[in-house]
């Protein structure tokens, strides 16, 4: 893999942390359990990303 791609997956790895994070912080504060499943149902793909794009590495 070149430095550029590997730059630019490190960049995606950020961004998806950032989105887990994001998504747990709602989950915790949301009081509706539709809507809390739904933060952690988003929280859980974006983990599955991360996962995908760090074996890339």
């Amino acid at each position: 893999m070149s430095p550029k791609e590997l730059l630019y997956i490190d960049d995606a790895l950020g961004h998806e942390k950032f989105l887990i994070n994001q998504c747990r912080q709602a989950a915790n504060a949301l009081t509706d359990t539709q809507l809390r499943s739904f933060a952690q149902q988003l929280e859980q793909h974006h983990q599955q990303i991360f996962n995908k794009l760090y074996q890339l590495i």
